[in-house]
């Protein structure tokens, strides 16, 4: 500079205002309605999937019993173990009033999973009282089993392991 120039009135550089963060550009609520959304479908399959466990369980020992019977092709303990596992499932699902069943009325239990509301035909959502299932009712007590079909038998109890809804407690907070 030289001093005998005439002062130029010269004010130092005006910088604008910082950038604000409000409001948000419209690629940050596409990011958060994203994060919001995969958010809540995680949460709600993980909840589904929880709460389907006993089902799960159930069919693992359904597919254990079919290779226990493929190793071993004994029918009576077939039948015992498939009762067994339906009697827990049903006591996991429905309570220990389902424990006592017997006879007709266990098997009419085992059909409700299969009855359509407001249906008054017997035989074909009765698979248990009138179809394959009949040996549940007494064959675990009986020495010789005759004339089974295992492979219809085991497809029953897979149908109805599938068709249970979820336990009470869990329907309640659903």
């Amino acid at each position: 500079m030289n001093p005998n120039q005439p002062s130029l009135n010269l004010r130092d550089i005006h910088l604008p205002d910082p950038v604000s963060w409000w409001p948000l550009a419209p690629g940050w609520w596409i990011l958060i309605a994203l994060v919001v959304t995969t958010s809540l479908v995680t949460l709600f399959a993980l909840r589904r999937y929880r709460q389907r466990h006993y089902r799960r369980l159930g069919l693992q020992q359904l597919a254990t019993i079919e290779l226990n019977l493929a190793t071993h092709n004994d029918q009576h303990q077939l039948v015992q173990q498939l009762s067994q596992l339906l009697r827990h499932m049903a006591v996991l699902h429905y309570g220990q009033h389902s424990a006592g069943l017997d006879g007709d009325d266990w098997l009419k239990f085992l059909d409700q999973p299969f009855q359509k509301k407001g249906d008054s035909s017997d035989h074909p959502h009765q698979p248990f009282s009138k179809g394959v299932g009949h040996c549940l009712a007494a064959g675990p007590y009986q020495k010789v089993m005759t004339d089974l079909d295992t492979p219809a038998l085991f497809a029953l109890c897979r149908r109805w392991i599938k068709r249970l809804p979820l336990p009470p407690k869990q329907r309640r907070c659903a």
